[in-house]
């Protein structure tokens, strides 16, 4: 049994918690949400009055916050956490932040430190079936890997600090134009008279097969789980996809990488969030699609 500080505890961070209580972890948590930390405690976790108790006397420190400043006060800032965290404890942030940022605090905190964002949205959350990609020295890793194993089902390692982020950013690049073009694709399925079902029986299984497509599939029907048969309750909201997809194009501007279609998914999803789309599961653009 491991001694877990756990920092942030919402619609991600609070069932990964609850899932390393689960496997008979000791968690001590804090949010700045006192319904958040209630609901930790409610679970089994010990509530700490700050980040930086959290932290204290913990074998593994995670936080899981919303942006790139949010993790830098966190641990180098007013929160205290690199300085209250023990030397030899293992050190995460499973937040999804720019690069720049996450290379920043593995160099701040002064030992080893892991950028381990996750992709699988709340399902794969409260399943414990999330994919962590990892950046950071293997040693560190190594360590941590068994903790990632209790909240995620693929663990990988991706290279050094910040190799975490740039592949979480890479993927949700992809994801965005993938579910985009799958949408376009239904809508014009229906006005030829295809049915949901037939589509997804072919491309399902030919060469448009994707992850949005066969989990995540943006009409009702055909991928029982999917958001799209629950009124596309998020999942995974747009406004998230906007923060990791603009996250995308600062990298690739930043690297000077041409990215018209990250660009385009990109202004998709904007367009989406501004019609009132943000709550929505990303998968809902397909009623914006549709006009």
């Amino acid at each position: 049994m491991a001694r877990i500080g756990f920092v942030g505890l919402g619609n991600m961070g609070g069932p990964m918690a609850r899932n390393l209580l689960k496997a008979g972890h000791a968690v001590t948590a804090f949010d700045l949400v006192p319904a958040a930390l209630d609901a930790a405690a409610a679970a089994g976790a010990t509530g700490a009055a700050s980040a930086a108790e959290a932290a204290d006397g913990a074998d593994v420190v995670i936080t899981m916050l919303p942006a790139g400043q949010h993790v830098r006060d966190a641990w180098l800032g007013a929160g205290g956490m690199a300085a209250a965290s023990d030397a030899g404890a293992v050190l995460i942030d499973c937040s999804t932040i720019d690069v720049e940022s996450a290379r920043a605090v593995a160099d701040g905190v002064g030992r080893p430190f892991l950028d381990a964002p996750v992709s699988g949205g709340v399902m794969g959350a409260e399943n414990a079936t999330l994919t962590f990609m990892v950046g950071g020295p293997a040693e560190a890793f190594a360590r941590a890997e068994p903790i990632l194993a209790v909240m995620g089902r693929t663990i990988v390692h991706c290279g050094d600090a910040g190799a975490g982020q740039a592949a979480k950013l890479c993927n949700n690049m992809m994801l965005a134009a993938t579910m985009c073009v799958t949408a376009e694709a239904f809508i014009l399925a229906e006005k030829l008279g295809l049915s949901h079902q037939a589509l997804f029986d072919v491309a399902s299984k030919s060469s448009a097969q994707s992850w949005a497509l066969t989990t995540y599939c943006p009409v009702p029907g055909p991928v029982p789980t999917s958001p799209a048969n629950r009124d596309y309750r998020p999942g995974f909201a747009a406004s998230l996809m906007v923060k990791d997809v603009s996250l995308a194009q600062q990298a690739a501007a930043s690297t000077g990488t041409q990215s018209p279609i990250g660009a385009k998914a990109l202004e998709l999803y904007q367009r989406f969030v501004a019609e009132g789309g943000g709550g929505t599961d990303f998968s809902g653009i397909i009623r914006m699609l549709r006009g």
